[in-house]
């Protein structure tokens, strides 16, 4: 048994003052599982004359917590001069932003002026569920020079109002993962939340799902914050959390002959399951060749409609989420409009 968490990135959304940064950094100093004091002090913002950070000041509060309560700092990096305040700094680690990452051409600046200095680089996800910006951002980094590469899950904008502020939609991170096997993800549940009462349930998920550390952010008094009071958490409530967390130790693999005939029996539907999709897509092509013979209309918009409601109430019947297989049935569709492009096409 062994828990995966090899990564606590603690500290405030933003440095305000010299004294919210060192007593914040003096709580937090005293969990074993701390390796870095984050605090933002560039803040990038939507609206102009929002909080935008203390800037360069910040830098100054950072040194001083780790000179005085031996915590590793980390914070958010935009532009190559950002970049070079931190090192003069000595900050020890660096984290690009959702909003950078979406621009590639930001973050190859970035890469450019870390050449020759490999410091550790934490590359948050794209504001969109793009996760080919996710491994470009990678790419460009360990091209760069840099061989301390982790990324921080923080989950993606979605207009639908929901329980999160950002959904975590969890199968990005597990492709990432499946592309790039040794690399680190972090799991920053603040952003995905928004709620601080959600952050331990969130932080468990994600130890679950094998990921290897969290990023939370703590205030001492998360009500004043200048920026995300919602989603910050006391020190107290961050020691709490993590006892919770670091007690539910989790098996990294589970070897067991009842588990392994299960596994078994899963494998043997998928494959059934992909069997009858083919099949169905083989009808696509028929209707498809039939609608071009005719010229007939691609879409259906009534015949859709049916097809999408009749599934959901199938789904009810089988005690499936509708929502899911709304979703399924989408992607069907998808790949259906796609057979008949080809085929009106060809």
């Amino acid at each position: 048994m062994r828990n995966s968490l090899k990564h606590l990135i603690a500290g405030p959304c933003s440095a305000e003052t010299r004294e919210q940064v060192l007593e914040t950094a003096k709580e937090i100093s005293q969990i074993d599982a701390l390796t870095y004091f984050r605090a933002g002090i560039w803040k990038p913002r939507t609206a102009p004359g929002s909080f935008e950070g203390v800037g360069e000041d910040g830098l100054a509060w950072l040194k001083e917590a780790k000179e005085t309560y031996g915590v590793k700092t980390t914070t958010e990096v935009a532009t190559p001069e950002h970049v070079e305040a931190c090192l003069k700094q000595g900050v020890d680690a660096l984290w690009i932003g959702a909003r950078t990452t979406v621009n590639p051409f930001y973050v190859q600046q970035i890469a450019d002026s870390l050449k020759g200095v490999n410091i550790p680089v934490f590359i948050k996800n794209p504001i969109s569920p793009d996760v080919g910006l996710w491994m470009g951002a990678i790419e460009r980094f360990k091209l760069s020079g840099i061989t301390d590469v982790s990324v921080i899950h923080r989950g993606f904008f979605s207009y639908a109002k929901g329980v999160f502020r950002n959904p975590p939609m969890w199968e990005i991170p597990i492709k990432l993962k499946t592309e790039f096997p040794d690399l680190q993800i972090i799991c920053d549940p603040s952003h995905i939340t928004g709620n601080s009462d959600l952050i331990e349930e969130v932080s468990k998920f994600a130890m679950q799902l094998g990921m290897d550390g969290l990023m939370i952010e703590t205030h001492p008094t998360p009500k004043e914050a200048w920026s995300d009071a919602k989603q910050q958490v006391t020190p107290d409530r961050l020691k709490e959390i993590m006892e919770s967390i670091l007690l539910s130790k989790t098996n990294s693999d589970i070897s067991h002959e009842e588990v392994e005939k299960m596994r078994k029996e899963v494998n043997l539907v998928d494959s059934e399951t992909l069997e009858d999709i083919a099949k169905r897509m083989l009808i696509v092509k028929e209707i498809a060749k039939f609608k071009k013979e005719n010229s007939a209309t691609v879409f259906q918009h009534a015949r859709w409609k049916f097809v999408l409601e009749e599934s959901k109430k199938k789904a009810k019947e089988l005690g499936l989420n509708e929502e899911f297989v709304e979703d399924l049935m989408n992607l069907i569709h998808k790949e259906s409009l796609n057979i008949h492009h080809t085929i009106y096409n060809s």
